[in-house]
Protein backbone atom coordinates (compact mmCIF):
# COMPACT_ATOMS: atom_id res chain seq x y z
CA UNK A 1 0.00 0.00 0.00
CA UNK A 2 1.14 3.56 -0.59
CA UNK A 3 1.29 6.36 1.96
CA UNK A 4 -2.36 7.25 1.36
CA UNK A 5 -3.50 3.76 2.31
CA UNK A 6 -4.75 2.80 -1.19
CA UNK A 7 -3.52 0.03 -3.42
CA UNK A 8 -1.42 1.21 -6.40
CA UNK A 9 -4.07 -0.09 -8.81
CA UNK A 10 -7.00 1.45 -6.99
CA UNK A 11 -9.20 3.17 -9.63
CA UNK A 12 -10.15 5.84 -7.09
CA UNK A 13 -6.49 6.78 -6.72
CA UNK A 14 -6.02 6.81 -10.50
CA UNK A 15 -9.07 9.00 -10.90
CA UNK A 16 -7.85 11.41 -8.21
CA UNK A 17 -4.52 11.86 -9.96
CA UNK A 18 -6.24 12.25 -13.35
CA UNK A 19 -8.57 14.87 -11.96
CA UNK A 20 -5.60 16.80 -10.54
CA UNK A 21 -3.88 16.86 -13.93
CA UNK A 22 -7.04 17.22 -16.05
CA UNK A 23 -9.76 18.71 -13.83
CA UNK A 24 -13.19 17.55 -15.04
CA UNK A 25 -15.33 20.21 -16.66
CA UNK A 26 -19.12 20.33 -16.30
CA UNK A 27 -20.96 19.43 -19.50
CA UNK A 28 -23.83 21.66 -18.46
CA UNK A 29 -22.08 24.97 -17.75
CA UNK A 30 -18.36 24.54 -18.47
CA UNK A 31 -17.26 25.15 -14.89
CA UNK A 32 -14.84 22.86 -13.09
CA UNK A 33 -16.47 19.94 -11.29
CA UNK A 34 -15.43 19.85 -7.65
CA UNK A 35 -16.65 17.30 -5.16
CA UNK A 36 -19.99 16.55 -6.84
CA UNK A 37 -19.88 12.78 -6.39
CA UNK A 38 -21.35 10.55 -7.72
CA UNK A 39 -21.27 12.84 -10.77
CA UNK A 40 -17.98 13.57 -12.50
CA UNK A 41 -19.16 15.57 -15.52
CA UNK A 42 -21.90 17.65 -13.91
CA UNK A 43 -21.26 20.25 -11.22
CA UNK A 44 -23.44 20.56 -8.13
CA UNK A 45 -25.34 23.52 -9.56
CA UNK A 46 -26.23 21.63 -12.75
CA UNK A 47 -27.13 18.47 -10.84
CA UNK A 48 -29.57 20.52 -8.78
CA UNK A 49 -30.99 21.98 -12.03
CA UNK A 50 -31.92 18.56 -13.44
CA UNK A 51 -35.69 18.40 -13.85
CA UNK A 52 -36.41 14.82 -12.81
CA UNK A 53 -39.86 13.55 -13.70
CA UNK A 54 -42.07 12.21 -10.93
CA UNK A 55 -45.62 10.87 -11.02
CA UNK A 56 -48.32 11.80 -11.76
CA UNK A 57 -47.31 11.77 -15.42
CA UNK A 58 -48.86 11.28 -18.83
CA UNK A 59 -49.54 7.61 -19.47
CA UNK A 60 -48.44 7.98 -23.11
CA UNK A 61 -45.24 10.02 -23.05
CA UNK A 62 -44.33 10.35 -19.38
CA UNK A 63 -44.51 14.15 -19.24
CA UNK A 64 -45.30 15.18 -15.65
CA UNK A 65 -48.52 16.76 -14.49
CA UNK A 66 -48.03 19.50 -11.95
CA UNK A 67 -50.64 19.24 -9.25
CA UNK A 68 -53.45 16.79 -8.57
CA UNK A 69 -54.77 14.78 -11.51
CA UNK A 70 -58.14 13.12 -11.82
CA UNK A 71 -59.60 11.08 -14.66
CA UNK A 72 -57.84 10.94 -18.03
CA UNK A 73 -54.06 11.12 -17.77
CA UNK A 74 -53.09 11.97 -21.36
CA UNK A 75 -51.28 15.27 -21.78
CA UNK A 76 -51.89 17.80 -24.59
CA UNK A 77 -48.73 16.58 -26.38
CA UNK A 78 -50.29 13.18 -27.00
CA UNK A 79 -53.93 13.83 -27.84
CA UNK A 80 -53.36 13.33 -31.59
CA UNK A 81 -50.65 10.66 -31.35
CA UNK A 82 -52.86 7.52 -31.28
CA UNK A 83 -50.09 5.43 -29.69
CA UNK A 84 -49.51 1.84 -30.72
CA UNK A 85 -47.76 1.23 -27.41
CA UNK A 86 -49.36 0.98 -24.00
CA UNK A 87 -47.34 3.16 -21.61
CA UNK A 88 -44.51 5.65 -21.80
CA UNK A 89 -42.07 6.83 -19.13
CA UNK A 90 -39.30 9.41 -19.11
CA UNK A 91 -36.63 10.24 -16.55
CA UNK A 92 -36.05 13.99 -17.01
CA UNK A 93 -37.34 17.00 -18.89
CA UNK A 94 -35.14 17.83 -21.87
CA UNK A 95 -33.65 21.11 -20.84
CA UNK A 96 -30.54 22.57 -19.24
CA UNK A 97 -27.97 19.96 -18.15
CA UNK A 98 -30.09 17.01 -19.40
CA UNK A 99 -30.13 18.51 -22.88
CA UNK A 100 -26.38 19.09 -22.68
CA UNK A 101 -25.80 15.43 -21.78
CA UNK A 102 -27.82 14.15 -24.76
CA UNK A 103 -26.18 16.55 -27.22
CA UNK A 104 -22.74 15.58 -25.95
CA UNK A 105 -23.59 11.89 -26.30
CA UNK A 106 -25.20 12.12 -29.76
CA UNK A 107 -23.07 14.66 -31.57
CA UNK A 108 -19.71 14.92 -29.78
CA UNK A 109 -18.85 11.27 -29.11
CA UNK A 110 -19.51 11.88 -25.43
CA UNK A 111 -19.69 8.28 -24.23
CA UNK A 112 -18.51 9.47 -20.83
CA UNK A 113 -22.02 10.96 -20.42
CA UNK A 114 -23.44 7.47 -20.04
CA UNK A 115 -22.16 7.17 -16.48
CA UNK A 116 -23.94 10.40 -15.57
CA UNK A 117 -27.12 9.27 -17.32
CA UNK A 118 -27.10 5.93 -15.51
CA UNK A 119 -26.68 7.72 -12.19
CA UNK A 120 -29.68 9.92 -13.01
CA UNK A 121 -31.74 6.87 -13.98
CA UNK A 122 -31.02 5.29 -10.61
CA UNK A 123 -32.76 8.27 -8.97
CA UNK A 124 -36.03 7.75 -10.90
CA UNK A 125 -37.66 4.72 -9.22
CA UNK A 126 -40.89 4.82 -11.22
CA UNK A 127 -38.89 4.58 -14.46
CA UNK A 128 -36.81 1.67 -13.18
CA UNK A 129 -39.96 -0.14 -12.07
CA UNK A 130 -41.38 0.45 -15.56
CA UNK A 131 -38.45 -1.22 -17.37
CA UNK A 132 -37.41 -3.90 -14.88
CA UNK A 133 -37.40 -7.46 -16.25
CA UNK A 134 -38.45 -6.30 -19.73
CA UNK A 135 -36.69 -6.73 -23.08
CA UNK A 136 -35.38 -3.29 -24.04
CA UNK A 137 -35.42 -2.59 -27.78
CA UNK A 138 -33.31 0.39 -28.92
CA UNK A 139 -34.64 2.58 -31.71
CA UNK A 140 -32.18 1.83 -34.53
CA UNK A 141 -30.13 4.22 -36.62
CA UNK A 142 -29.71 3.84 -40.35
CA UNK A 143 -26.40 2.05 -41.06
CA UNK A 144 -24.97 5.16 -42.76
CA UNK A 145 -25.68 7.36 -39.77
CA UNK A 146 -24.41 4.75 -37.34
CA UNK A 147 -21.15 4.49 -39.31
CA UNK A 148 -20.75 8.26 -39.21
CA UNK A 149 -21.50 8.52 -35.50
CA UNK A 150 -19.68 5.32 -34.58
CA UNK A 151 -22.49 3.95 -32.42
CA UNK A 152 -26.21 4.08 -31.78
CA UNK A 153 -26.81 6.21 -28.71
CA UNK A 154 -30.19 4.54 -28.07
CA UNK A 155 -28.46 1.16 -27.80
CA UNK A 156 -26.06 2.54 -25.18
CA UNK A 157 -28.97 4.16 -23.34
CA UNK A 158 -30.82 0.83 -23.34
CA UNK A 159 -27.81 -0.77 -21.64
CA UNK A 160 -27.79 2.05 -19.05
CA UNK A 161 -31.49 1.47 -18.35
CA UNK A 162 -30.91 -2.29 -18.03
CA UNK A 163 -27.96 -1.86 -15.67
CA UNK A 164 -29.85 0.61 -13.50
CA UNK A 165 -33.02 -1.52 -13.35
CA UNK A 166 -31.26 -4.85 -12.75
CA UNK A 167 -33.21 -8.09 -12.45
CA UNK A 168 -33.82 -9.90 -15.73
CA UNK A 169 -33.83 -6.67 -17.77
CA UNK A 170 -31.94 -7.17 -21.01
CA UNK A 171 -31.33 -5.48 -24.36
CA UNK A 172 -32.15 -6.97 -27.76
CA UNK A 173 -31.71 -5.19 -31.09
CA UNK A 174 -34.89 -6.40 -32.78
CA UNK A 175 -35.35 -3.58 -35.29
CA UNK A 176 -33.44 -2.15 -38.24
CA UNK A 177 -33.82 1.16 -40.01
CA UNK A 178 -34.42 0.60 -43.71
CA UNK A 179 -34.82 4.19 -44.91
CA UNK A 180 -32.22 6.92 -44.44
CA UNK A 181 -34.76 9.59 -43.51
CA UNK A 182 -34.18 13.30 -43.15
CA UNK A 183 -33.58 14.55 -39.62
CA UNK A 184 -36.82 14.73 -37.66
CA UNK A 185 -35.98 17.99 -35.92
CA UNK A 186 -37.26 20.16 -38.80
CA UNK A 187 -40.72 18.53 -39.01
CA UNK A 188 -44.02 18.82 -37.18
CA UNK A 189 -45.83 15.66 -36.04
CA UNK A 190 -47.69 15.03 -39.29
CA UNK A 191 -44.55 15.53 -41.39
CA UNK A 192 -42.55 13.32 -39.04
CA UNK A 193 -45.04 10.50 -39.50
CA UNK A 194 -44.87 10.84 -43.29
CA UNK A 195 -41.07 11.00 -43.15
CA UNK A 196 -40.94 7.75 -41.17
CA UNK A 197 -43.34 5.73 -43.32
CA UNK A 198 -41.87 2.23 -43.81
CA UNK A 199 -38.60 3.42 -42.27
CA UNK A 200 -38.28 0.50 -39.81
CA UNK A 201 -38.43 -3.27 -40.10
CA UNK A 202 -37.90 -6.35 -37.98
CA UNK A 203 -34.23 -7.35 -37.81
CA UNK A 204 -33.29 -10.53 -39.71
CA UNK A 205 -33.83 -13.54 -37.45
CA UNK A 206 -35.66 -11.55 -34.79
CA UNK A 207 -38.38 -13.47 -32.99
CA UNK A 208 -41.22 -11.74 -31.15
CA UNK A 209 -42.97 -13.55 -28.29
CA UNK A 210 -46.56 -12.43 -27.75
CA UNK A 211 -46.38 -12.60 -23.93
CA UNK A 212 -42.94 -10.99 -23.58
CA UNK A 213 -42.79 -7.43 -22.22
CA UNK A 214 -40.96 -5.26 -24.76
CA UNK A 215 -39.98 -1.63 -24.20
CA UNK A 216 -38.74 0.63 -26.97
CA UNK A 217 -35.86 2.88 -25.90
CA UNK A 218 -34.97 6.29 -27.34
CA UNK A 219 -33.07 9.32 -26.09
CA UNK A 220 -35.85 11.93 -26.20
CA UNK A 221 -39.62 11.86 -26.58
CA UNK A 222 -40.62 14.79 -28.78
CA UNK A 223 -43.78 13.99 -30.74
CA UNK A 224 -43.63 10.20 -30.34
CA UNK A 225 -43.62 9.65 -34.12
CA UNK A 226 -40.39 7.63 -34.20
CA UNK A 227 -41.41 5.43 -31.28
CA UNK A 228 -44.86 4.90 -32.79
CA UNK A 229 -43.35 3.85 -36.12
CA UNK A 230 -41.16 1.31 -34.32
CA UNK A 231 -44.13 0.12 -32.27
CA UNK A 232 -46.10 -0.51 -35.46
CA UNK A 233 -43.44 -2.99 -36.61
CA UNK A 234 -43.36 -4.86 -33.30
CA UNK A 235 -47.16 -4.97 -33.15
CA UNK A 236 -47.33 -6.39 -36.66
CA UNK A 237 -44.78 -9.02 -35.63
CA UNK A 238 -46.99 -10.18 -32.74
CA UNK A 239 -46.03 -8.08 -29.70
CA UNK A 240 -48.98 -7.67 -27.32
CA UNK A 241 -47.19 -6.17 -24.32
CA UNK A 242 -45.35 -3.10 -25.60
CA UNK A 243 -44.25 0.09 -23.83
CA UNK A 244 -41.70 2.86 -24.39
CA UNK A 245 -39.12 4.68 -22.28
CA UNK A 246 -36.90 7.66 -22.96
CA UNK A 247 -34.20 9.45 -21.01
CA UNK A 248 -35.70 12.88 -21.70
CA UNK A 249 -38.88 14.59 -22.79
CA UNK A 250 -38.77 17.81 -24.77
Amino acid sequence: MNAMGALPGDPTTARSWRDLVFPPVCIGCGELVQGSEPFRHLCKVCVSALMRVEPPDCTVCGHPFFGDVEGERTCPHCIELHPLFRRGCTAVLFGGPARALVIELKYRHGLHCLTEIETILRSTPHVLAHVKDAVLVPVPLHPRKERERGYNQSAFLAVAFARAAGGATRVESLLVRMVDTLTQTVFDRRSRMDNLKNAFALAPGARILADQHYILVDDVFTTGSTLNSCAQVLRAAGSLNLDVVTFGHG
